[in-house]
């Protein structure tokens, strides 16, 4: 008896060892699990810190009122659905960013706004469209369709050039 009092005491030992060895695996993975989430919520928290960056941006490009307010001003006429007037708006940015000196002021119609929809009514076109116009806010070129950011630089500096200098 004594023999199988120790079998039992043995298996229990190793019963015992079994759960305490799953719950350190268990602890293991909730720590490594909360180490990840804390990780990852730095991760979301840094991207909505850059998101609510490109918003404040998006937000002022869409004040059309600065048109003709003595800064040359590059307009498009976009759908934020689209991915063509994506590709546009990329390089459009990036054509004023590689400007040197002054730049043209960048803004957006949204047609997806009424105020976006009726500034392309106004001017009778449709999105994926980039209008240019001077520091009086007079119309000065009108470029429909995808185009490169090499094609659209020296237009924007050109539009730059006639500006007066202030």
């Amino acid at each position: 008896m004594a023999r199988k009092a120790q079998k039992s005491k043995k298996a229990k030992r190793v019963k015992t060892g079994t759960p305490q060895q799953s719950n350190a695996a268990k602890n293991m993975s909730r720590r490594g699990l909360l180490q990840m989430g804390v990780l990852g919520g730095a991760v979301v928290l840094g991207g909505g810190y850059f998101g609510i960056r490109s918003v404040r941006a998006s937000i002022g490009e869409t004040d059309l009122s600065k048109i003709g307010q003595g800064v040359p001003a590059v307009v498009q006429i976009h759908d934020p659905n689209c991915p063509i007037c994506n590709a546009l708006q990329r390089e459009a940015r990036k054509a004023i960013n590689d400007m040197d000196g002054d730049k043209p002021e960048y803004l957006v119609a949204n047609i997806k706004t009424v105020e976006g929809s009726n500034f392309a009514a106004d001017h009778g076109v449709p999105h994926v469209t980039l209008l240019t116009f001077n520091a009086k806010g007079e119309l000065q070129d009108v470029l429909r369709g995808s185009r490169k950011h090499a094609e659209l630089r020296p237009v924007f500096e050109d539009l730059m050039a006639r500006a007066p200098r202030s």
